[in-house]
């Protein structure tokens, strides 16, 4: 469970990131200099209810360690 820096409360996790106006996400890279750069993972949003705070995380941290 994450815990919001700001209010110290639990925070909603397993949220998506959208783009406004589109129905594709993000996905997270190693390598912006190539066209078809490896990817470690998609980002997830934890939301803070009381106060809307966000915090965007990847889930499997082992890819990045092969990164």
């Amino acid at each position: 469970m994450r815990i919001c820096l700001r209010s110290q409360f639990d925070m909603v996790e397993n949220c998506d990131i959208k783009v406004e106006n589109g129905g594709y996400g993000l996905t997270a890279a190693n390598n912006t200099n190539r066209v078809f750069a490896g990817r470690i993972g998609k980002p997830k949003v934890a939301t803070c209810p009381n106060c809307g705070e966000i915090s965007i995380y990847i889930e499997n941290t082992e890819d990045i360690k092969k990164a």
